[in-house]
């Protein structure tokens, strides 16, 4: 077990663009430094826009250890079991509102949501990565979309600069839903207000006593911004978002070039 002073309690990375290499694999070098984390005592926590039922690939990689915040913030879920163990929704008459919103004030926004335990997207929204290979038939109107608390609410549009749209969202909804985005795509990502990266990644250390000082944190785009700004150490992948390089403490490889796992290695080694 390594003895240095610095050795963080609990290691939060991000997946997509930061741990994932850019095919969506979990390297072995970095599945090995995962194993080195864990075995040194310290706390492993994926923390990802992703929802759960995204996870397998990551918990295969992992032997099915340890927890995930998905949903950026609005899911907690364990690998071990594979089961949400706790959640923290958008209503439905919230969702209903925003979505109102946004149709009033966006044209050609699309929609879709996650829920705990799947999705539904109105028919005209681009799927795009894995989203597209399964989903095809939870196809919905916007009502029924908006029927049931969700986990996540996104928005898509045809041909906006990312962050123009993401801008205009937080102007119009910002005080109803937590917003943020993480992809190249014109795609804005809605919590429930409140819900980060940082409020469940805060929530769970404070839980097992750790403090922001004994946390690092790993991340490549604006979602993961709230998180590195609570963590002690904060660090970019190289590919990074240009908003997260100019925040971040550090700056290590790409994820292609296993920059999560080079971290790792100098501390856990």
């Amino acid at each position: 077990m390594p003895t240095h002073s610095s050795t963080p309690r609990l290691v939060a990375t991000d997946l997509d663009g930061t741990a994932l290499r850019a095919d969506g694999t979990v390297s072995s070098r970095t599945a090995a430094a995962f194993s080195e984390v864990e075995r040194a005592g310290s706390m492993l926590v994926f923390v990802t826009g992703r929802p759960p039922r995204w996870m397998r690939v990551v918990a295969d990689a992992v032997r099915h250890r340890g927890l995930a915040i998905c949903a950026n913030g609005a899911l907690l879920y364990d690998l071990h079991t594979e089961r949400i163990v706790e959640s923290h929704l958008i209503a439905a008459d919230v969702l209903e509102e925003v979505v109102a919103q946004l149709r009033a004030n966006v044209p050609d926004l699309t929609f879709s949501v996650e829920y705990e335990g799947g999705f539904a997207h109105e028919s005209d929204f681009g799927l795009g990565g894995i989203g597209s290979k399964a989903v095809r038939d939870l196809r919905a109107g916007a009502s029924t979309l908006t029927s049931r608390p969700c986990a996540k609410l996104l928005a898509l549009h045809p041909g906006m600069d990312p962050d123009s749209l993401h801008e205009a969202v937080h102007e119009l909804v910002g005080h109803l839903v937590t917003t943020t985005h993480s992809s190249g795509r014109a795609l804005v990502e809605m919590s429930a207000q409140g819900v980060t990266k940082a409020s469940a990644l805060a929530t769970l250390s404070s839980a097992h006593g750790i403090r922001p000082a004994e946390v690092i944190a790993f991340g490549d785009m604006p979602n993961d911004l709230p998180m590195l700004a609570w963590a002690g150490r904060s660090y970019a992948v190289a590919n990074a978002h240009p908003a997260v390089l100019a925040a971040v403490d550090h700056v290590t490889a790409a994820n292609d070039d296993d920059g999560v796992a080079r971290v790792l290695e100098e501390i856990y080694r």
